[in-house]
């Protein structure tokens, strides 16, 4: 029989408690009907966290179906704890990115931190080692003290976890903008390897099969995580801080370690991290994924508080926990090998045949629940979807040209912008070198992580113009995944394929989810096109502060394959006599510019144009060159357009410099943030070879005079600058406005 848990069933209907849980009066009316009954109190939860968005992705699960998640090099896409592609050797790649927003917004030092714990539990379950960590952040602006406190913050939570579990953090993206002022977003991505034969999944096979606990105990931190996350922030946010978990590197270590272990046994079935609604999503989906039921006392779960209801322990979003299913009769290997971590491996349940989720305590049964109404049955959502009024007041708008009155003022102001400044202050705070595998350090387009053993490296990168999405979500999609790949490209290697975090408002608003579905449809064109599809992401909606939406943020995290560690290149200038070229035409491009927003304050008209077709051919031509030896160094041109690329490849250059002659509207061919342009730097003597190779325009070469010197075509100066002056404003501009 049922145990009847305050408050009662009917309470729970009469009172629509359910409600306070994230639960709609027709969502409740469904899970009545599935059941045949009221559902209890702890039954209510069960359901009223899976079906979150955070979860169930109810409302955007429409829109994620048109993302391409195959390809012949994927060997898991979407639908488990991380994504997984083939690297050759009989090795792959596992990675995948998540948000910890809201979290971040209320605690952000453990808002950061357990969004890292989280990720790396996500890739380690796969069966795979973490190598690598990434994030991507956005703020508002740091003239805010608030704004200052939680970037310090969040910097520090990554900084704190990554360092103390011994993953180098080798890249990522900051951007700041006051669309993220109450809302800031941390994503965070981490990479690992493995080896074909390894791979697990997080399903519970075999009836009979003996469902274990492992890890840390649980406590009441973290309850209703997943539904704090699906729902808007405002004044009462701040008493949610209960709700955000705390992690420990230390346990989370041990973890890692003994798990990988463990991965190499036959009596592991299936493994799946305890991330947002814990035991809750763990048991349901393992369940459901192999077609199964898990039967669980719950009285045996280890716990730090006492007097846990069941509805708190199948809630709770403690830290570095793990379920995993092992083979009847093996319990005791398992046991031992964690032991010898000083970890606890406690069988707490089995795996049965009848399709549901039961619940033991105190030797009443508190929860019986069908695992498929739970995770694969959650209702879906076609949200009503309406263009924006802004968007067509953009779209009408010609290609506006802000006025410059003096460019080498405007370039030292463009390199303080935040958003373009060097990130320094922050990855100085991450240990980028432990495990000594990082070949190209925080700072370059793209990360670089060797894979021992072999002559193989791989690219990773993290990146999203918001604003470009603003002002038009589609093709702003579709840049958010070509500047991924070019990224890739101008490091020396082939993108393989992404992971995504789509950040946006309230999809129950018509313009939003517009936004979210436009953005999806740009970003799958140019995934098709681009041959890099979507093996798994995340999705973090209600992004918003008392009615204020973010701008649509859906973050790419792309994972590229280096060849040959030969093959390794990276933006910076290598020596005096190289040539410099442009690769792409300029067009009068500003909307969503850095420009724009330094000259008017606010960002307006339409977005950069971007053709698939013409971005794949210039990426593919440029790796060609990069391949055969011919390219010194590699840059894209992005935030800022030419003039700050031109003067990034400068920076760290020890005294090198730069003559070069633009042509056309000097503005323009200064800050214009026309898409798919490089920036590269080729020896003399490879100018023949390297012209066969690929449509670029030679605009000047490298000197040792350590001053940056553009002429017009007419060969007027338009910026003479010392190097050391423009690296020292571009340095110097986040430490002091963090003062």
């Amino acid at each position: 029989m049922l145990l009847t848990l305050e408050p009662c069933t009917e309470q729970i209907k009469a009172e629509k408690i359910y409600q306070q849980m994230g639960l709609s009066d027709e969502e409740f009316a469904m899970i009545e009907k599935i059941l045949g009954r009221l559902p209890n109190y702890t039954e209510t939860g069960l359901f009223s966290v899976m079906w979150s968005e955070h979860c169930s992705y109810k409302n955007s699960k429409p829109v994620l179906k048109k993302f391409p998640t195959t390809g012949e090099r994927v060997l898991q896409g979407p639908g488990e704890g991380a994504g997984i592609v083939d690297i050759g050797d009989e090795q792959a790649v596992v990675f995948k990115i998540e948000s910890h927003n809201h979290p971040s917004a209320i605690e952000p030092y453990q808002g950061a931190a357990t969004g890292v714990g989280g990720i790396i539990r996500d890739v380690f379950s796969m069966g795979a080692r973490p190598i690598a960590l990434l994030n991507s952040l956005r703020f508002g602006e740091l003239d805010s003290a608030r704004v200052r406190y939680l970037f310090k913050e969040v910097v520090a939570g990554i900084a704190g976890y990554g360092n103390c579990i011994g993953i180098p953090t080798v890249g990522g993206e900051v951007q700041f903008d006051p669309a993220y002022d109450g809302n800031p977003l941390v994503n965070a991505m981490c990479v690992g390897i493995i080896d074909h034969k390894d791979i697990k999944k997080g399903q519970a096979h075999g009836v009979g099969n003996t469902v274990m606990y492992v890890g840390a105990k649980t406590g009441r931190d973290g309850i209703h995580g997943a539904t704090f996350a699906s729902e808007e922030l405002n004044e009462q946010s701040e008493e949610k801080r209960p709700a955000v978990q705390v992690g420990d590197p230390f346990m989370e270590k041990l973890l890692l370690e003994a798990c990988l272990e463990l991965v190499q046994s036959d009596a592991l079935v299936g493994i799946q991290d305890m991330g947002a609604a814990g035991l809750t999503s763990s048991s349901a989906e393992m369940a459901s994924k192999a077609g199964s039921g898990i039967e669980m006392n719950l009285d045996l779960v280890p716990q730090r508080e006492s007097g846990m209801t069941a509805y708190e322990m199948m809630l709770s979003e403690s830290q570095e926990r793990m379920l995993i299913v092992v083979k009847k009769g093996r319990e005791q290997e398992v046991i031992d090998l964690f032991s010898k971590y000083g970890l606890e491996a406690v069988a707490i349940g089995r795996v049965t045949d009848d399709k549901m989720l039961r619940l033991l305590h105190k030797g009443e049964v508190v929860a019986e629940v069908p695992v498929d109404a739970l995770a694969e049955d959650a209702p879906v959502y076609h949200k009503p979807s309406r263009e924006p009024e802004y968007f067509r007041e953009f779209q009408a708008m010609e290609n506006d040209i802000p006025e410059v009155n003096d460019y080498k003022e405007t370039l030292l102001a463009l390199l303080q912008q935040p958003t373009i400044a060097s990130k320094e202050w922050v990855y100085d705070q991450y240990d980028y070198m432990v495990r000594t595998n990082t070949v190209v350090t925080p700072g370059s387009d793209a990360a670089v992580v060797r894979i021992r053993g072999t002559k193989k490296a791989l690219a990773m990168t993290t990146d999203c113009n918001s604003r470009y999405l603003y002002l038009d979500p589609e093709t702003g999609g579709k840049i958010a995944v070509a500047e991924a790949a070019r990224n890739i490209i101008c490091s020396g290697a082939e993108p393989l394929a992404i992971t995504d975090c789509l950040n946006f408002g309230n999809p129950e608003k018509p313009e939003i989810f517009w936004q979210l579905e436009k953005a999806v449809d740009g970003m799958s064109d140019a995934c098709r096109t681009l041959g890099t599809p979507v093996i798994g992401g995340n999705v973090s909606l209600y992004n918003e502060t008392s009615g204020a939406a973010v701008y649509p943020t859906p973050v790419v995290g792309m994972v590229g394959l280096v060849e040959d560690l030969k093959h390794v290149t990276t933006q910076s200038f290598k020596e005096a006599g190289d040539l410099i070229y442009l690769v792409g035409e300029t067009k009068d491009e500003f909307g969503g510019s850095e420009l724009q927003k330094l000259s008017y304050g606010r960002i307006f008209g339409k977005a950069p144009e971007l053709d698939l077709e013409t971005e794949k051919i210039r990426q593919q031509q440029i790796l060609n060159a990069i391949r055969a030896g011919l390219v010194a160094s590699a840059h894209d041109i992005a935030e800022g357009g030419f003039a700050v690329a031109l003067a990034e490849s400068l920076f760290g250059t020890a005294g090198l410099g730069a003559d070069v002659k633009i042509s056309g509207n000097i503005t323009s061919a200064l800050f214009s943030e026309t898409q798919s342009r490089f920036l590269l730097s080729v020896k003399k003597e490879n100018k023949e070879a390297f012209e066969k190779l690929v449509n670029a325009t030679l605009i000047g070469e490298v000197t040792d005079s350590s001053v940056l010197r553009i002429v017009s075509d007419t060969n007027d100066p338009v910026i003479i600058a010392d190097v050391k002056e423009l690296e020292s404003a571009w340095k110097g501009a986040i430490p002091c406005l963090l003062k």
